[in-house]
């Protein structure tokens, strides 16, 4: 192969053909093994390479997962295909910073396999147009004989004035187009105002703490996680929500690098500064394709005034984002009272406490904070919000607090906080989940739906009101609004969300790829590997699910939830010894502290002993237990769908 002017060539039927692509801000150099941003050589592993270059090769056609297979291994390679395409296909939109949701390159054809959508440029060097232009006219030579065996005089008379008037029509035309062109280029060499694309999402960076005091860091995350609160209340602006954004605290990132990553117009950054009684807060408002500044502010108030000087910053963002704003949505971005820096404070740092650990002990702290906010400030709602979730998080199967002793606490603290100010939109969501886990379906509608019209941005109500609709068989209504939560907290806790409802709705195998995604944003995700464990047994490939839950029975303290479906996959497996060891594990822990009843309904099913699944699901029944919310779509309950006992119990949940 001869190298021309930097570049390498094939010659394919007689004709000289690049080996070089260009799409978007990328080059794809094939026979250099190359894949240059600009000027900047990308890394890319051998495997994901070859698919990039299969992809691109066959431009706009559908490369099935079959034609990819052959493509990457031999035959006589034992690899997990499916697995391994999935992670080749992710690690090439990572490094070309596409989005499966909105692909610019690579789109999934959902079953199928995959297809390279971006515009591609082919140099080759040899240019296929031609330098010869033939000429308008073509002058004929002029006729010496006036008659014989030339044409009559009278005929080439006319002849000739035909010519002239055509050359006259000719030049007239010409001059006209010159005057065109003139015009046209006269315009363009005006300055012209460009039009600014409108800003419709935006994500609140983390604020830095610049006090010099790193025990002031709550500050700057609560004061970053108002100005989203605010935001988020805005129908017309899409922002991301806080457990995604987090992810770039002291980030090295650039500007235009998060905003990809997010998929959003503007990014806010600033800082907060406290000092004695005053906090000082900088904010400015950046456009994420280009790193432009559009706006920056300074404010500087009492302490006591915090939530005016939230206020404020949010109106000021608002008002440059130029959305149309309600209302009813300017009330609640103005709303502020005073509030004493003590008070707020201790609310402060029991945020911090619960954002920062999935742990039992980092929500009963935060739980302590709670509390002596209100012991303060009894009139302080926020407070009751965060003791509501706290209590609701301490609840969950993971924590493993009994549901008895928690939503109690849970519907006081919401309902005191709506009391105090019926429009706290997370006081409705919490609400709205305790409703559902207690078979009260109409009023956990409500709470959602009045949730979601406070506060459009939330992820979590989002995805609870996705549940709801699971719990009624709505499957793909569920998938809609799942994925609608992980737009607003695409790096955030909701990454499992869409393959979590996949499995219920039976799309096995787009829940395992959903859930592969998730993992390479969240390795450690417990619910994701959870339920990839899970979706792995429905496909009969409990082999594979073994390690996964394995592993995410070690990241959440061996959780029952967890346990309860490693005994069902090691009794599919034949390891029926170690399952009935887990069995026992459990019946251990439960003498000692509270072990849910769903874990011992799904290992008696896993164990396929029915008459103790039953005995059990009946406890769950008295418990409330939150595995009863997915009695209708649960497909290993499908055993069971068609003893009385089970049609009794959908009937009593009221899902009938």
């Amino acid at each position: 192969m001869e190298h021309h002017s930097q570049r390498d060539f094939d010659i394919q039927g007689g004709e000289l053909t690049a080996r070089e692509f260009h799409f978007g801000e990328f080059t794809l150099d094939e026979s250099r093994y190359r894949l240059q941003r600009g000027e900047r050589q990308l890394r890319l592993e051998k495997l994901p390479m070859e698919l990039l270059i299969l992809l691109v090769q066959r431009n706009g056609e559908l490369v099935s997962r079959e034609e990819i297979a052959d493509r990457l291994w031999n035959k006589d390679v034992f690899v997990d295909i499916d697995h391994s395409i999935n992670t080749a296909v992710r690690k090439i939109r990572l490094v070309l910073r596409d989005d499966s949701e909105k692909p610019r390159f690579v789109e999934t054809v959902v079953g199928k396999g995959y297809r390279f959508a971006a515009p591609i440029t082919r140099e080759n060097g040899v240019s296929t147009v031609s330098s010869e232009v033939p000429p308008l006219v073509k002058e004929q030579p002029p006729s010496t004989q006036a008659h014989g065996g030339g044409e009559p005089a009278a005929l080439a008379t006319l002849k000739t004035f035909a010519s002239v008037r055509l050359w006259m029509l000719l030049g007239a035309a010409a001059v006209l187009a010159l005057f065109a062109i003139t015009f046209v280029l006269s315009r363009e060499g005006r300055p012209k105002t460009p039009r600014r694309a409108p800003i419709k999402s935006l994500a609140v960076l983390p604020l830095k703490n610049l006090s010099g005091d790193p025990i002031k860091e709550y500050l700057a995350d609560g004061m970053t996680e108002a100005l989203i609160g605010r935001l988020s209340a805005i129908h017309d602006l899409r922002v991301i929500s806080r457990t995604s954004v987090m992810r770039f605290k002291d980030t090295q990132l650039s500007a235009p690098e998060i905003a990809r990553m997010l998929a959003v117009d503007a990014l806010v950054e600033g800082s907060v500064i406290r000092e004695g009684s005053r906090i000082r807060v900088n904010a400015q408002l950046i456009r994420g394709s280009s790193d432009e500044h559009l706006w920056s502010e300074s404010y500087d108030r009492e302490l006591r005034d915090v939530l005016s000087l939230e206020s404020e910053v949010a109106q000021s963002i608002a008002g440059k984002v130029a959305v149309t704003i309600t209302g009813k949505e300017h009330e609640r971005l103005t709303a502020a009272r005073s509030v004493s820096p003590e008070v707020y404070e201790s609310y402060l740092k029991g945020r911090f406490a619960f954002n920062k650990s999935n742990k039992r002990a980092g929500f009963e702290e935060s739980i302590g904070y709670f509390e002596e906010a209100i012991k303060r400030d009894s009139a302080f709602a926020p407070a009751y919000v965060g003791l509501a979730n706290a209590y609701s998080k301490l609840g969950t199967v993971f924590v493993g607090v009994p549901p008895s002793e928690t939503r109690p606490k849970v519907i006081s603290a919401a309902h005191k906080a709506l009391e105090l100010d019926p429009e706290l939109a997370e006081a409705h969501a919490l609400l709205a989940d305790i409703y559902g886990l207690q078979f009260q379906w109409t009023d956990a509608e409500a709470e959602y739906k009045r949730a979601l019209e406070l506060k459009p941005n939330d992820a979590a109500a989002h995805l609870g009101f996705a549940h709801w609709l699971l719990s009624h068989a709505r499957t793909e209504e569920a998938i809609a609004w799942s994925r609608r939560a992980r737009e607003l907290d695409p790096l955030g806790t909701t990454v499992w969300a869409v393959g979590q409802i996949m499995f219920y709705a039976r799309h096995y195998d787009e829940s395992i790829q959903e859930l592969h995604s998730a993992l390479a944003v969240r390795p450690d995700d417990a619910v994701a590997l959870w339920y990839l464990g899970i979706t792995l047994i429905a496909k009969d490939r409990p082999e594979e699910a073994i390690p996964v839950l394995e592993k995410a029975a070690s990241v959440s303290d061996r959780s029952p939830a967890i346990i309860c479906w490693l005994i069902r996959a090691y009794a599919h497996v034949g390891r029926r010894n170690d399952a009935l060891r887990l069995l026992n594990e459990l019946k251990q822990r439960q003498n000692k502290s509270y072990v849910p009843t769903a874990a011992f309904v799904n290992a008696y099913l896993g164990l396929d002993d029915r008459e103790q699944a039953f005995v059990w699901l009946e406890r769950a029944y008295q418990e409330q237990s939150n595995i009863l919310q997915f009695l209708k779509v649960q497909p290993f309950f499908d055993p069971l769908r068609d003893d009385p006992r089970f049609k009794d119990l959908v009937r009593r949940v009221g899902l009938n």
